[in-house]
């Protein structure tokens, strides 16, 4: 009977706090700046498996820290579960997807164009069965010749939206081919894209040149991380002079200086994209 009053009494404390609480006047958080606004948008963007593993890594980062009295391990177990697969996983290609896109678009134009359309024509034809990469820029192209803009124009702000040496050739090939008419506009793209077929092989035989040493190293990385597991679950006082405050500078020393070891490699494994030479 007591519990029971007592629970009565409870709700209905809690139901006063709730009326009282709704009674209030809201007051509205004071507006964001443009700094946290963009970084609150883009942690929206983030999915939410990704959110969990970051959630993760720091909450890893303070539990190591707790039971081994380490400090940096705050830092450091989120660096290590958040940065080494970063920048041990394969750096994007975007030229070699945009490569292969255009070659897909190119091929497409001159089959278009062999049926006797225009190049205004073909690019309006072909604009809906092209790559997804280049769906938005063949779009706006299409929108800028309703416009009335020159074909010749069109194309040098489309070479700038895609911002590639690849997206010039395209476009110079288009331009110059529409300046005389269309003639040969078939055997000029036919060709252009055997060139692109080319380049696009030797660029993906580059990228598997270049994944090589990153597979050593990551297999480097998991052999030493695991070693370093083994003889702290089974050897706990090998690791007792980095527990002192020179030890823990030491330990962070060695930890950027192979980070920035494998920031390097990854800057390597990304080739510089070749120069432009067209601009609107």
């Amino acid at each position: 009977m007591t519990l029971a009053a007592a629970a009565a009494g409870a709700l209905v404390a809690l139901g006063l706090v709730l009326i009282v609480a709704g009674s209030l006047p809201t007051v509205r958080p004071p507006q964001s700046t443009g700094l946290w606004r963009s970084l609150g948008r883009r942690w929206e963007t983030v999915p939410m498996r990704r959110r969990l593993w970051l959630g993760g890594a720091v909450l890893g980062g303070f539990i190591v820290a707790a039971l081994s009295g380490f400090t940096l391990a705050v830092v450091l177990v989120p660096a290590l579960l958040l940065g080494v697969p970063f920048l041990l996983s394969a750096p994007p290609s975007r030229e070699v997807e945009l490569l292969a896109a255009l070659d897909r678009w190119v091929r497409l134009l001159a089959t278009s164009i062999g049926t006797g359309k225009s190049i205004r024509d073909a690019i309006f034809a072909t604009r809906s069965q092209a790559p997804s990469i280049l769906r938005q820029p063949v779009e706006r192209l299409c929108a800028r010749l309703d416009q009335r803009w020159t074909t010749r124009d069109a194309l040098l702000r489309f070479a700038d939206e895609l911002d590639s040496a690849d997206g010039d050739a395209v476009a110079a090939a288009l331009a110059i081919a529409s300046s005389r008419g269309g003639v040969g506009t078939q055997a000029t793209l036919t060709g252009l894209s055997n060139t692109i077929q080319d380049r696009l092989r030797a660029l993906r035989e580059v990228a598997t040149e270049r994944a090589k040493p990153r597979v050593v190293v990551k297999q480097v990385t998991i052999i030493t991380l695991s070693v370093l597991v083994v003889a702290v679950l089974f050897n706990g006082r090998f690791f007792e002079p980095y527990l002192t405050p020179l030890g823990q500078a030491i330990a962070l020393a060695l930890a950027t200086a192979y980070a920035g070891c494998l920031v390097v490699l990854r800057r390597k494994a990304t080739p510089p994209p070749a120069p432009r030479f067209l601009r609107a």
